[in-house]
């Protein structure tokens, strides 16, 4: 590519919320408190599992590294948002754009082998639990290291795959106009501002997104489809309520962070609409991330306990 033509836009503009100006500030009340909840969270979850020997299971020791990852994941996109919302002009530089990218989809190809990671789990913790500190490595000496290695291929895969994508965008001529169709730098809004369409570069965009979407998810779902397998032949409804209950917290983060990734980076990117993305991008910018603390604090009983352990713990050393 020419380097001339690369170098003509050297900022860009999202345009983000501008649509709604007399929201604006509603918005950022909301998306703040909402990003606060987020960090208080995760990071309350993060802080129990470290806390309470109880969860130094790798189903837990997966949950931290996931609420880690949620908020390395809105930290690259939520403040600027927000700061955004009080300006009058959102701009990014050329460098600034190509880092948020790469670092938040770096992220979110994780965020998504993580989940499959913690499907797997709860596969081997079901279906074979007999073999569940064989097969996750539970041993005294060896204790959450095939954890630790399975963390390391994700995050190393998933930045690996956003650096290649990261590549193929900011390598395309960029020649002016430079507004972004978004409120941060993704893959669809930057192939639009694009002054020469490179189809290999699209096709290969492409395929990488079905190989972390598609591949992660059918995985999760396989691993899903032998639970309900074996779910199915406990003899008792109480034992078929306590297996699915260990379960309910994942899939419901499942649905719906491979769900808002799939309608945002598995379709053509014609059916490219400002009002639907923004939507959408919130919620997995935002909902996912609340969600995340939200559904394994209310659903998961282990976590509950501890957390009320904690909570004592504190209580006791402020009367002491």
């Amino acid at each position: 590519m020419d380097r001339e033509n690369q170098s003509v836009v050297t900022e860009f503009i999202l345009i983000g919320f501008s649509g709604f100006p007399d929201l604006q500030v509603a918005l950022f009340v909301v998306f703040t408190i909402m990003y606060l909840t987020i960090l208080t969270g995760n990071i309350i979850i993060i802080t129990t599992i470290r806390r309470e020997s109880s969860l130094h299971i790798p189903m837990y020791f997966f949950l931290a590294v996931l609420s880690s990852s949620e908020i390395c994941y809105t930290l690259i996109i939520i403040p600027n948002m927000l700061a955004n919302l009080l300006r009058e002009k959102g701009t990014i530089s050329f460098v600034g754009c190509a880092t948020q990218m790469c670092i938040f989809l770096g992220f979110g190809c994780t965020n998504c082998m993580l989940l499959t990671v913690m499907g797997y789990d709860r596969y081997v913790s079901i279906c074979k639990p007999l073999h569940y500190p064989v097969l996750m490595n539970q041993g005294l000496c060896t204790k959450l290291r095939l954890c630790t290695e399975l963390v390391v291929f994700s995050a190393t895969a998933g930045f690996l795959i956003s650096l290649f994508d990261s590549f193929f965008i900011f390598t395309l001529p960029f020649c002016g106009p430079n507004k972004i169709n978004h409120f941060f730098c993704d893959l669809a809004p930057l192939l639009e501002l694009a002054c020469a369409r490179n189809y290999v570069a699209e096709i290969v965009l492409f395929l990488l997104c079905i190989l972390v979407i598609f591949v992660s998810f059918f995985l999760v779902l396989l691993s899903y489809l032998f639970i309900l397998n074996t779910i199915l032949k406990i003899p008792t409804t109480d034992g078929k309520r306590k297996a699915f209950s260990t379960c309910a917290s994942h899939l419901i983060v499942v649905v719906v962070h491979f769900g808002c990734a799939s309608i945002i980076y598995l379709r053509p990117q014609s059916r490219y609409t400002l009002n639907e993305d923004i939507f959408i991008s919130v919620t997995y910018t935002l909902v996912t991330p609340l969600l995340n603390p939200v559904v394994y604090s209310l659903r998961n009983k282990d976590v509950q306990v501890a957390l009320r352990k904690s909570l004592g713990r504190s209580t006791c050393t402020q009367k002491i």
